[in-house]
C-alpha cells in the first residue's frame, strides 16, 4: 500500500549517484518549461507568468504525493485551450477576473481529486491497458511533433488537430525561414550525436546553452529566428483567488472536465514510464498528487494543470531518477524568475523544437505496433484505435474512446467463447482439446465438451448454438452430454436456466446431460436458481473420469 506522503519512502533511500541525473533533468526542464508556459498561458488567456508559476508550485507538490519517477505537472495545450474558451465569456474582458477564475478552477481541479483519492476512483484506469498505452504514446507523440515543427522551420502554422496543423504546415512551405531551418536542424543533429557518442550526459542542457551564445553573438534574430521573449520578473505571492460565489457554479463543470483530463493524460503518461523503467504506479496515489499540485498551482496564480507527456518525455530524456528532478525544475524556474529573465528570453525557439522532437522519439514505437499486429489482431486493432483516437480527437477523448473500444471487442470476444470438443487420451483418464491432440479419441455414444468463459446473459446463446452444432455433427450417435465447467469461473441465472433448457432438449431427444467440475459458487446460483436441481454434477463436483467410468467407459 502506498503511503499518503511517498516521498517518506524513496527520500530516506535516496543514493547520491542520482543526484547528478536528478539536477540535471530538472535544469533542463526548466529550460524547457519556461518557454512551453509562456506559450500555453497565452493560450489560455492569461498573463504569461502564469504558466510558470503551475510550474513553480505544482512541481514540489508533486514531488511529495507522487508515485511516477519521471511525470513532470505543468500546463498543457489542452487544458489552456480549455481555460481559454471556457472563461473567456465569463470574465467579460477583466482580465485580472479571468486569472481569478482560472486560479479558483485549478484549485476546484484539485479538490476534485482529492476527494476522488478518498473514495478510490483510482481503479478507473484499470480500462486503460497496456495496449492502449502503446497507441497513446504513438499519437501522443505525433501530435507532439505536429506543435514543434513550426517553429523548427520557423513559420507560422495553425490548426486546432492534428491533421489540420500538418494541412497548415505543408501550405506554409514556401515560408520557410533558412536561418531558422538551420538552427534547429544543428541541434537536431548535436542531440543525435549527443545521443549516440555521450549516453547519460546533459546534452540537450549543452545544446540550450550554446544556442544563447550563439544568439548573444550572431544576429540572427534580425534573420528571422524567433526566441522566447521576455519574462516579468518576480516570485508570485500564495493567495486565495478574488472570486464571487455565483462564479463557482459555472466554474464546477469545467473543473471536472480539467480534472478528467488532467487524470487521464497524467495516468497514461506514469504508466508509460512505470512500464519502460519497471517500477510500479498507483492509481489511487496518482489522484491525491494531482490534487495537491493544482491546488498548489491555484493558490500560487497558476491554473489548472497535467502530467503531460512532452514535459514528462523532457524530465525522462534527460535522466530523472526520482520526483527529486521536479523540485530542482521547480527551484530553476524560480531562479529564471528572479535572476535570469533576460538571459532566457534569448532561446530560439527552434532550439526548444528540437529539444522536443528528440524527446518525443521513442514514443513512436513502430516495431512495437508490428508485434501486435503478428501476435494478436485484436490488441493491434485496440492500439490503432487509440492512435486514431488521440490523433483525430485528442488526448482525453482519443483514449476514452479506445478504451469504450477495446471493452466493445472484449464483450463480442466473450459473447462467442471458445467450447472445445474434448477427446481421452488412450489409456489413461485424463482429456485434451481434439483439434490440438488428434491422439485423444472420443468414446462411442459420448460427446464431452469444456466451455472456456463464464456463462452470463451476453454469451449464453451462443453457447447453447455451439453445443447443440457439435452434437448435429455427431448425428444420432450421441446419448450422453458431459459439459467440462472447469474453465468457467462465474455463472449467473441466464446460465443456469440456459443449461437448464440445454437439459430439456437433450432429454426430449432421449440424451442425458451430466456437468463435471462445477466450482462451489456456481452450484450455489444453481441450486438457488431451481432449475437443475436433480442435474448429475449440481450437488457435488465430480470429474469427467467419475461420470464416464460410471457409464462403463473405465479402463
Amino acid at each position: 500500500m502506498t503511503p499518503a506522503l511517498p516521498i517518506l519512502r524513496w527520500l530516506p533511500g535516496y543514493e547520491r549517484p542520482w543526484l547528478r541525473p536528478d539536477l540535471v533533468a530538472g535544469i533542463t526542464l526548466a529550460a524547457y518549461a519556461v518557454p512551453v508556459s509562456l506559450a500555453y498561458a497565452s493560450l489560455a488567456g492569461l498573463p504569461s507568468q502564469a504558466g510558470l508559476y503551475c510550474y513553480l508550485a505544482g512541481g514540489i507538490a508533486y514531488a511529495i504525493f507522487g508515485t511516477s519517477r519521471q511525470v513532470a505537472v505543468g500546463p498543457t495545450s489542452a487544458i489552456s485551450i480549455l481555460i481559454g474558451s471556457a472563461i473567456g465569456a465569463m470574465a467579460a474582458g477583466d482580465a485580472s477576473h479571468q486569472w481569478q477564475l482560472a486560479m479558483f478552477s485549478a484549485i476546484l481541479a484539485g479538490v476534485i481529486s482529492v476527494i476522488a483519492w478518498l473514495v478510490k476512483l483510482g481503479g478507473i484506469v484499470s480500462f486503460v491497458s497496456g495496449t492502449i498505452l502503446s497507441g497513446f504514446k504513438v499519437g501522443a507523440g505525433l501530435v507532439i511533433a505536429t506543435t514543434q515543427l513550426p517553429k523548427l522551420f520557423g513559420i507560422s502554422s495553425g490548426g486546432s488537430d492534428f491533421f489540420t496543423r500538418i494541412i497548415d504546415l505543408v501550405r506554409h512551405l514556401g515560408d520557410v525561414n533558412l536561418p531558422s531551418l538551420g538552427v534547429g536542424l544543428g541541434c537536431l543533429a548535436l542531440l543525435v550525436l549527443g545521443e549516440r557518442f555521450l549516453p547519460g550526459r546533459p546534452v540537450a542542457l549543452g545544446v540550450v546553452v550554446l544556442s544563447i551564445v550563439v544568439m548573444y553573438l550572431a544576429p540572427l534574430e534580425v534573420m528571422g529566428v524567433t526566441t522566447v521573449g521576455s519574462i516579468p520578473t518576480g516570485l508570485p505571492l500564495p493567495g486565495w483567488p478574488d472570486v464571487r460565489l455565483r462564479d463557482t457554479d459555472g466554474l464546477l463543470g469545467l473543473a471536472l472536465a480539467c480534472f478528467f483530463l488532467s487524470y487521464i493524460e497524467s495516468i497514461s503518461v506514469a504508466r508509460t514510464f512505470g512500464l519502460k523503467h519497471r517500477y510500479p504506479v498507483d492509481p489511487n496515489q496518482e489522484l491525491l498528487a494531482l490534487g495537491a499540485a493544482n491546488f498548489a498551482a491555484g493558490v500560487a496564480s497558476g491554473y489548472p494543470l497535467a502530467g503531460g507527456m512532452s514535459q514528462s518525455a523532457v524530465n525522462e530524456k534527460a535522466g530523472a531518477r526520482t520526483p527529486l528532478a521536479l523540485v530542482f525544475a521547480s527551484c530553476a524556474v524560480g531562479v529564471v524568475l528572479l535572476f535570469l529573465t533576460g538571459l532566457m528570453s534569448n532561446l530560439p525557439q527552434p532550439v526548444l523544437a528540437a529539444v522536443v522532437l528528440m524527446a518525443v522519439k521513442d514514443l513512436i514505437r513502430l516495431k512495437e505496433m508490428r508485434h501486435y499486429y503478428r501476435v494478436s489482431r485484436l490488441e493491434f486493432n485496440v492500439a490503432m484505435a487509440a492512435v486514431v483516437g488521440v490523433l483525430l480527437f485528442g488526448i482525453l477523448k482519443g483514449i476514452l474512446l479506445a478504451a469504450i473500444f477495446s471493452i466493445l471487442l472484449l464483450l463480442k470476444k466473450t459473447s462467442h467463447p471458445h467450447v472445445a470438443l474434448l477427446g481421452r487420451f488412450p489409456g489413461t483418464d485424463r482429456f485434451g482439446e481434439i483439434s490440438r491432440y488428434p491422439e485423444a479419441e472420443q468414446l462411442p455414444g459420448m460427446l464431452v465438451a469444456r466451455i472456456e468463459a463464464s456463462l452470463v446473459y451476453f454469451n449464453v446463446q451462443n453457447i447453447l448454438e455451439e453445443i447443440q452444432r457439435l452434437i448435429r455433427e455427431r448425428h444420432s450417435e450421441v446419448r450422453r452430454v458431459v459439459i467440462d465447467l472447469s474453465t468457467s469461473p462465474n455463472i449467473d441465472i441466464a446460465g443456469a436456466r440456459m443449461l437448464a433448457e440445454l437439459n430439456d432438449r437433450l432429454a426430449d431427444a432421449g440424451v442425458t446431460l451430466s456437468l463435471a467440475e462445477m466450482h462451489g459458487a456456481l452450484r450455489d446460483l444453481v441450486q438457488a436458481d431451481g432449475s437443475l436441481r436433480n442435474l448429475e454434477g449440481c450437488d457435488r463436483r465430480i470429474g469427467i473420469a467419475e461420470i464416464l467410468g460410471a457409464q462403463g467407459y473405465g479402463e
